[in-house]
């Protein structure tokens, strides 16, 4: 009886709006109070247990690096790289878009970053050129996912740390799928350019590409040292995510000298804000997932799946489609936090790798971020612009299947993930 009063104010909270946090933690408070045997001091220790992992101090870190690169000079020099790059292709700045976003993603590890950020820098450059708004922000919304694709990512970190698996070569994996989705969506992008009219960038002269080359150079770097760092045995991912804020510091008050020590506190402020609503959540979901192990859910829900199938390309099809249809209505962190404890054994029980499977479901729950009605870019593009969604989602709906495509690919073909992991192991 318990569990399903458990599983009913968490719904009910869902439904009515409550945050995710709020509606877990009132849910595994009613439970933790209507079972005698267990005392309330042991929700308090789950809570602390939930965020005692070394791993997830890298989130902070990664949240404060994307902070500085779209503080200082960094995000505009990535701007005119890819510009220099691709802006005389029909659709030039659509391309110069993805080009950016995809080398964002090497130093931020976030979408929301990504949208936030240069995002909506270059919305504002393609609205200027002639580009449709609607279409701007949503192909800004689009390239933003990504950024948890291509290393760093601060979900692979969360995923690794609910799995056990190496941060590292999730990491990894995420190279082919992530320079697969800009390039699909670039395919996508000429093919609406021609039909459209877009315009184009004049080619720079070999001068202009040099020095957009050189001014590239320094950010271009970051990934290089992060992964290089990890698989030398040089630092841990953890420290990576550290080594990350130092470099982006580097870069903004040293080499280009666009910050300074004033504007920290306002940027350590935000960091603080975000890092916190990430890990209330991870905390609240840490007693809940405790209460499910005890009440074994989980171990009837992997009974149920493996009753279905034990196919496992049949069995991450399922998967694949339940994310895609949760990503619809809750946020990314509690699916992973919720779902992940419960998917995993699944996904071992059938034979699938769980490096595989990690960069699958980021992918999934990325596409997530653009679906309504709960599509947290659609929101944040739509509030940054002040264009109505219905709009945006118009635009948004070819990358969609676009992205859905290059899902259905690398769960199907797992060596697309799996190559590069495969050749440090």
């Amino acid at each position: 009886m318990e569990r399903w009063i458990l599983l009913g104010v968490v719904a009910i909270g869902f439904a009515s709006g409550l945050p995710v946090a709020f509606a877990l933690g009132l849910g595994s408070a009613v439970y933790v109070m209507l079972v005698p045997s267990i005392d309330i001091t042991m929700m308090a220790q789950r809570m602390i247990y939930g965020i005692d992992s070394f791993l997830l101090l890298s989130v902070p870190f990664f949240i404060l690096s994307a902070e500085v690169m779209n503080n200082t000079g960094t995000t505009r020099r990535i701007f005119n790289f890819a510009q220099a790059l691709v802006g005389h292709i029909p659709g030039g700045l659509a391309h110069v878009n993805v080009i950016n976003s995809m080398i964002f993603a090497g130093m931020s590890g976030s979408a929301i970053a990504d949208a936030a950020g240069v995002g909506m820098m270059e919305v504002e450059a393609m609205v200027q050129e002639g580009y449709p708004k609607p279409f701007s922000a949503a192909l800004s919304a689009a390239t933003s996912t990504v950024g948890p694709i291509i290393p760093p990512s601060i979900p692979m970190v969360i995923y690794g740390s609910i799995a056990s698996v190496s941060v590292g070569s999730l990491f990894l994996g995420g190279v082919i799928p992530g320079t697969i989705m800009g390039l699909a969506m670039m395919g996508l992008v000429y093919v609406q350019a021609l039909r459209r009219g877009f315009p184009r960038e004049p080619r720079v002269t070999l001068r202009g590409l040099v020095t957009a080359v050189l001014q590239g150079i320094p950010p271009l770097l970051a990934p290089a040292i992060l992964l290089g760092g990890i698989y030398t045995g040089f630092f841990t991912p953890t420290e990576a995510a550290a080594v990350a804020v130092l470099y982006a510091l580097f870069l903004g008050m040293v080499v280009y000298r666009e910050m300074g020590l004033r504007e920290l506190p306002h940027l350590l402020l935000r960091v603080v804000e975000n890092t916190a609503s990430i890990m209330f959540i991870v905390v609240t979901a840490s007693v809940f997932g405790w209460i499910l192990a005890r009440e074994q859910i989980p171990q009837t829900i992997t009974a149920g799946f493996l009753q279905i199938t034990r196919n496992p390309v049949l069995m991450l099809l399922i998967l694949n489609v339940l994310f895609l249809i949760l990503g619809m209505f809750m946020e990314t962190l509690a699916i992973m936090l919720i779902f992940f404890p419960i998917v995993v054994p699944i996904v071992q029980a059938v034979g699938i790798d769980l490096v595989h499977f990690g960069v699958v479901a980021v992918l999934n729950l990325m596409i997530g971020l653009l679906t309504p009605p709960f599509g947290m870019l659609l929101f944040l593009m739509s509030g940054l612009t002040k264009l109505p969604m219905s709009s945006i989602l118009r635009e948004l709906v070819p990358y969609i299947v676009i992205l859905v495509g290059v899902l259905l690919l690398i769960s199907l073909v797992p060596q697309l993930v799996l190559f590069i992991p495969n050749l440090t192991r």
